[in-house]
């Protein structure tokens, strides 16, 4: 693969469907300070799934998302090139090894909002993590890190074995105790999603988690949490928030 080359096609492909209106919708709503050509999702998913239709190296891959992330635009981060970065590593995440979790960790403390967090921490660190258990002590570390995403990454990578069918209740459990009286916003919706999903496979062990811990847990994560409840457990739970 020439890598450089690829870039350079895949901005292309993104310039000639630039919308200057939904570029700016985009910044206001992402509150972003990087430059937006205004590519719709789709388009831009077609676009960037061309470069590894031919199934690249490991190799080729993680060096086309690196370049990829790190394009600017008159010193501003390009945001069709990251969201570009981040579907080729979904589309072959299969590729990654174990020394790619730096990558990871790389691209999360680089970014700043969910729009690229989410989809690393779940599909690539979550991959990661299922397919190579030994690096959820990397976890057990990012849940205390003084970067929100970091942490927020740490609670949403066990998404993967949730919906794997694996989870892992033990860190489900532990992180949850240490994230559950944050004030951030993100953090706490980052806890009651997984516990919503993992509702939706055992209610039981959720409910059973949850109760205990109503009255110091925000209202965020506990309506996530409940929303996929038996209604007589979610209905016990909130009233008891309630009182």
């Amino acid at each position: 693969m020439d890598v450089d080359g690829e870039v350079e096609r895949l901005l292309a492909e993104f310039r000639a469907q630039a919308d200057p209106v939904r570029a700016e919708s985009e910044k206001r709503y992402l509150k972003s300070d990087f430059t937006h050509i205004g590519v719709p999702v789709p388009a831009l998913r077609k676009v960037a799934l061309s470069a590894v239709k031919a199934r690249p190296t490991r190799d080729e891959l993680v060096a086309l998302a690196e370049r990829l992330w790190d394009v600017t635009d008159q010193g501003r981060p390009v945001h069709e090139a990251r969201m570009a970065a981040i579907v080729v590593l979904v589309k072959r995440a299969a590729l990654l090894e174990p020394p790619d979790l730096a990558l990871g960790e790389r691209l999360i403390r680089d970014s700043s909002g969910w729009v690229y967090v989410d989809y690393l921490a779940e599909k690539i660190v979550g991959g990661l993590v299922v397919r190579y258990p030994d690096l959820g002590t990397v976890l057990d570390a990012w849940v205390s890190d003084p970067y929100m995403w970091i942490r927020r990454t740490a609670m949403l990578a066990l998404l993967a074995g949730v919906r794997a069918g694996t989870p892992d209740l033990d860190r489900i459990d532990r992180f949850g105790d240490a994230l559950i009286g944050e004030k951030e916003f993100f953090i706490r919706k980052a806890l009651g999603w997984v516990l919503r999903e993992l509702s939706k496979k055992d209610p039981e062990w959720v409910a059973a988690w949850v109760e205990p811990r109503v009255d110091v847990m925000s209202g965020v994560t506990l309506r996530e949490a409940v929303r996929r409840l038996p209604p007589e457990d979610a209905k016990r739970i909130t009233d008891r928030k309630k009182r």
